[in-house]
C-alpha cells in the first residue's frame, strides 16, 4: 500500500494519475472536499472515458496531518509514503498555521513512518530551502541553509520539515527529499504556480528581474517514482529543469495564454513602495497583503540552480519548460470554456 499526503495538491494528484495507472494499490490523504473535486478535474482530463472509476479505485481518507488518531488509522498497511502535504504562504502573519502544518504534520508523518516501520519516504520539499550561494555559482545539493538572510516564513518551515525528515533517517528511516523548482503543470490555478497563469491571464503589466529554477510536473513526478523504487536512500536531489528569469517565463505563459506579455520592468523601488502601500491598506480596510519583504528579494534575486545529480545518477532528461507551460496553457484555456 503506498500513501499520499496532499494528494489533492499539484505534485499529489499528478502522482496519483500515475500510480493508478501502474494499478498500485493507493491510500490517499486529503483535507478539503473543494480541492478533492480539483484533482478530480485532472483525472478528467487525463483519463476522460474512465476518470470515475479510476478515481474511485483510490482509498481517500479525510484527515489532518495533526490528528494523531486518523493518521495513524491511515497508515495500516502502508509501505511507502510520498509525503507532498504543505502549507503554502509568504505572509508572515500565517507562520504558526505554517508550522503546525509544515514542521508538526512532518514530524508526525515521520514517526508513524518509524512505527509502523514503512520501508520508504520521499518527502517533497522546495528550492527555498536552499539559501543563497554567496559566490553567485550555481546552488547544488550541498548548498546550505542561511539562517542570516530574509527567508520566507514557507522556506523557514519547509527547511524545518526537512529537518524532521533527517532526524527520522537518524532513527533508522529510509527516505529521500526533492527540492523542486517552481513546478509548471496542468490543474490548480488558484494556488502556487498554477496562479501565474490565471494572474498573467488577467492581465499582468510588470515583470522583476529575478531568475530562478522551474521544472515540468512530469519530471516531479517521474523523479519521485524512481527514487522511491530505486535503490536511492537519504539523499536530498535538486529538480529544476531550466534557469529562467521570470520575464522569460512570464512571456512564454503570455504568448500560451494568447495574452500580451508584461512589457515594464518594475524596480526594487516600486516594489517597496507597493509594499508600504499594502501594508497601510491593510492597517485600515485589512484588505488581503500580496507583497512581502522576502516575496521582494526573491523577485529580484539571481539564482541558478544545477541539476547535474538528478542527470547523471538518474539518468534522466528533463521535459522541456515551453513544452510544459504550452501544455498548461491549453488545460487553463479549456477550463475556463466551461
Amino acid at each position: 500500500m503506498i500513501l499520499v499526503t496532499g494528494a489533492t495538491g499539484l505534485v499529489g494528484t499528478h502522482l496519483l494519475v500515475k500510480l493508478i495507472k501502474q494499478n498500485d494499490t493507493v491510500r490517499a490523504l486529503y483535507r478539503s472536499n473543494t480541492k478533492k473535486e480539483s484533482a478530480k478535474k485532472v483525472f478528467s482530463f487525463y483519463f476522460p472515458e474512465e476518470k470515475k472509476y479510476l478515481f474511485d479505485q483510490i482509498d481517500w481518507v479525510q484527515a489532518d496531518l495533526n490528528d494523531i488518531p486518523k493518521l495513524t488509522e491511515a497508515f495500516e498497511g502502508v509501505t511507502h509514503v510520498y509525503h507532498c502535504a504543505a502549507k503554502i504562504s509568504f505572509n508572515p502573519s500565517h507562520y504558526k498555521e505554517l508550522r503546525k502544518v509544515n514542521i508538526e504534520g512532518t514530524a508526525n508523518i515521520v514517526n508513524l513512518c518509524i512505527i509502523k516501520k514503512v520501508k520508504k519516504l520521499c518527502y517533497i520539499s522546495s528550492i527555498a530551502t536552499l539559501g543563497e550561494n554567496l559566490l553567485n555559482t550555481p546552488i547544488d545539493e550541498k548548498a546550505e541553509w542561511n539562517p542570516e538572510t530574509t527567508n520566507s516564513v514557507y522556506a523557514i518551515t519547509k527547511y524545518g520539515a526537512e529537518m524532521e525528515v533527517w532526524r527520522g533517517v537518524q532513527e533508522g528511516l529510509n527516505a529521500v527529499i526533492v527540492n523542486p523548482g517552481i513546478i509548471i503543470g496542468p490543474g490548480f490555478f488558484n494556488t502556487g504556480s498554477g496562479y501565474l497563469f490565471k494572474r498573467i491571464h488577467a492581465g499582468m503589466s510588470y515583470y522583476t528581474t529575478g531568475i530562478t529554477g522551474f521544472v515540468a510536473i512530469q519530471d516531479v513526478i517521474a523523479i519521485i517514482h524512481q527514487l522511491m523504487n530505486g535503490n536511492y536512500t537519504n539523499q536530498r536531489y535538486i529538480l529544476v529543469g531550466e534557469n529562467l528569469s521570470y520575464k522569460n517565463a512570464f512571456t512564454k505563459i503570455a504568448e500560451a495564454l494568447h495574452k500580451t506579455p508584461p512589457k515594464k520592468k518594475a524596480s526594487p523601488f516600486l516594489m517597496k513602495i507597493a509594499y508600504y502601500a499594502q501594508g497601510i491598506s491593510y492597517i485600515f480596510f485589512r484588505t488581503n497583503r500580496s507583497i512581502f519583504k522576502s516575496s521582494i528579494r526573491s523577485a529580484f534575486s539571481i539564482t541558478h540552480y544545477e541539476n547535474d545529480k538528478v542527470k547523471k545518477e538518474l539518468m534522466h532528461t528533463f521535459y522541456p519548460i515551453e513544452k510544459s507551460i504550452q501544455e498548461t496553457a491549453t488545460y487553463f484555456l479549456n477550463e475556463q470554456t466551461f
